[in-house]
């Protein structure tokens, strides 16, 4: 007999989740990348990222109360766009949520090839066969814990919370105590620079970064008061990740010694790269901070896989629910865990060390996909005003019908500013899905009474057909082949982005149905 999910998650629980899918393995590695890329403008890198999260943030702190569901998402393209796209929509968070947990073990394993030689193949950053094994067993721990239930698994994110914020404030700390050098701040190459802080936030694990902002959402479902708890525990994440990672990115660029930049920040290379604020600290002479730094890159990075193993697992449940997936992806144990979800997560998460098998080579990827996914949530909150205005609204957006659009436009870019082999692999893979879906359909055939839902998802063609192209015509430091100027491909961006919105907006689903849909969740006892 299958359980329901339990609803013993509190507002610490939902902030800590948030707070430990933010504060991960961002911080040991994104630094570093970012001040390769764009130098002392990282700094700005981290901000734009963390204004593009925050925005939309702000909408799903709108619709994520309305959707107090595991792997709430899924439901939210389902609801607005219907059932093709709610499928399309669970297979691309299905492939984005599993493949978070992988990244973080492969950051725990290259941290820990500095201690333990032979993880990683040479300089390269990939695994070795060990490393690859080691991979598998450290992912299958982080799969089990789920077992423990939701109430421990929320107490260990608010333990591993403190933990996770505490050691890269005291890092922060430390270094510019310790090293100031606050003329690296002019060290810089401003044409290359200028670009450079754009391209960062996709490509250096910022964006990547601020992505757990989810996590409360998508524990909506299990929480004890979601109306009142989702929306403080999304904004706060954002907020405190922001500090901590704007501080971080500054204190890396101060403290880094002069002579290490006498050719630039792009050449940036020093003993123990793939452990960038632990070599610093060893660097600087402060042997204590790097064994603590090394711990960290255990724990935190480990944390942040063990939270989105408990959300994979339930992102796997909502596959189940909206039917993109077969029926027994919603088996949830007596006690509440969704044990079929875990094991189909842990499995599937595996196979991402064979063509991924380094933190860099999986980041970009994860930003582009991840961006897209999320860049519903603007189109669902203006469309959820126009078709249900008078539904209770436990947190309401002020200006919506400005941060909306805006969201929507700064979710684009991130997407193009991923390149053009990103967004190549990513929309291979959507229309791969669409394509099977066609061809099921035409084999089978609909069901009773069942709508294609074609009509609901025309807006997605010029959308992402129209990124690709400019993707490929755009910049050279984006993988285009350079016929359009870097700023003239942005807004070029931007107005496709607001084309697109307009057309989504108008190839919704009746107003009607989604009034029916809150009813009957309603009726089924699912309070906001």
């Amino acid at each position: 007999m299958s359980g329901k999910l339990k609803r013993d998650v509190g507002f610490s629980g939902l902030i800590f989740a948030s707070l430990g899918g933010i504060i991960g393995s961002g911080w040991l590695f994104g630094p570093l990348v970012a001040a390769q890329t764009a130098g002392p403008l990282s700094i700005f890198s981290w901000l734009i990222g963390a204004l593009t999260i925050l925005l939309l943030g702000l909408t799903y702190a709108e619709v994520g109360p309305l959707f107090p569901r595991a792997g709430a998402a899924a439901h939210i393209a389902n609801v607005v766009h219907g059932n093709l796209l709610g499928k399309i929509w669970a297979w691309l968070l299905f492939m984005f949520y599993i493949a978070i947990a992988p990244v973080e073990v492969v950051a725990v394993l290259t941290y820990a090839n500095n201690y333990l030689p032979g993880l990683l193949q040479g300089n390269t950053g990939l695994l070795s066969v060990t490393g690859v094994i080691a991979a598998i067993v450290l992912l299958g721990l982080m799969f089990l814990l789920n077992f423990l239930g939701i109430k421990r698994v929320a107490q260990l994110f608010t333990g591993i919370g403190w933990w996770k914020l505490g050691v890269p404030i005291l890092t922060i700390i430390v270094l510019v105590l310790t090293s100031y050098h606050p003329e690296n701040l002019h060290v810089m190459d401003w044409h290359s620079s200028v670009h450079g802080m754009f391209v960062a936030v996709a490509s250096s694990g910022i964006v990547f970064s601020y992505l757990g902002f989810r996590q409360a959402i998508e524990l909506g479902g299990e929480s004890r008061e979601p109306g009142k708890h989702i929306p403080g525990a999304v904004i706060g994440a954002i907020a405190i990740g922001a500090l901590v990672y704007v501080g971080l990115q500054w204190a890396f660029i101060v403290s880094m010694p002069p002579s290490q930049i006498v050719h630039g920040w792009q050449h940036l290379d020093f003993k123990g790269l793939f452990g960038p604020f632990a070599a610093i600290s060893t660097m600087l002479g402060i042997g204590w901070l790097a064994i603590l730094i090394y711990a960290d890159a255990l724990i935190s990075p480990g944390g942040t896989a063990f939270v989105y193993a408990t959300s994979a697992a339930r992102a796997v449940v909502a596959n189940g629910e909206v039917k993109a997936g077969p029926p027994i992806f919603t088996r949830i144990s007596a006690n509440g865990v969704p044990w079929v979800g875990v094991i189909v997560a842990y499995v599937i998460g595996c196979l991402y060390f064979l063509p991924f098998p380094s933190w860099q080579k999986m980041v970009g990827f994860i930003t582009t996909i991840s961006v897209i996914t999320y860049g519903i949530g603007p189109i669902v909150l203006l469309q959820l005003r126009r078709s249900v205005p008078d539904l209770e609204r436990p947190f309401r957006l002020w200006a919506a019908n400005v941060i909306a659009p805006v969201a929507f436009i700064l979710s684009s870019l991130v997407a193009f500013w991923g390149g053009f082999h990103a967004l190549t692999y990513i929309f291979a893979v959507l229309f791969g899905i669409l394509a099977i879906y066609g061809i099921v359909r035409l084999v089978r055939g609909g069901r009773p009474g069942e709508e294609s839902g074609f009509f609901n998802i025309t807006w997605i063609f010029p959308y992402f057909i129209g990124l690709w192209v400019l993707s490929y015509l755009g910049p050279k430091v984006l993988g285009g082949i350079g016929e359009i100027g870097f700023y003239w491909s942005m807004l070029a961006v931007a107005v496709l982005a607001l084309v697109s919105m307009f057309w989504a907006l108008k190839v919704t689903v009746p107003d009607g149905r989604v009034a029916d849909y809150f009813a009957a969740m309603a009726e089924e006892g699912i309070s906001l």
